[in-house]
């Protein structure tokens, strides 16, 4: 996206949009010019409004927000409120990263010590197991 100069970083402008076609209709043929505003009629909420509800049809921004609090918990939330994934667009191109680390080191480190704990209990278990 072009940055204008003067213009916080988090400010998208709106600027009208003029096109200009032709109509045939029977012989005659018109020329219509339009200016509009490029907007859509839409509505919108966090992934922490969504959880719960079924939504047919998405359209999902995953992209780094200004206060980079995404996580891959926001994100999954997100995918998951949708029928299937043919019903799910993405809004633009997100940091690939942000799904390929863990995400929340405290967790990552709990986990480690549950699996640590399941491989001890499951050595002690066959050190133990009188049947074999």
């Amino acid at each position: 996206m072009t940055q204008l100069q003067d213009l916080d970083q988090d400010i998208i402008p709106l600027v009208p949009l003029e096109r200009t076609f032709t109509i045939v209709q029977g012989t005659q043929t018109k020329t219509v010019n339009r200016v509009q505003l490029p907007l859509t009629a839409a509505y919108a909420f966090t992934d922490y409004r969504s959880q719960g509800q079924t939504i047919s049809h998405t359209i999902i921004d995953i992209s780094t927000p200004p206060t980079r609090s995404l996580t891959p918990f926001n994100i999954y939330v997100a995918l998951s409120r949708s029928h299937s994934r043919d019903n799910i667009q993405l809004l633009r191109d997100f940091d690939k990263k942000l799904l390929m680390t863990h995400p929340n080191e405290f967790l990552r480190i709990e986990d480690e010590r549950v699996a640590s704990l399941e491989a001890e209990t499951e050595k002690r278990w066959k050190e133990n197991d009188i049947s074999t």
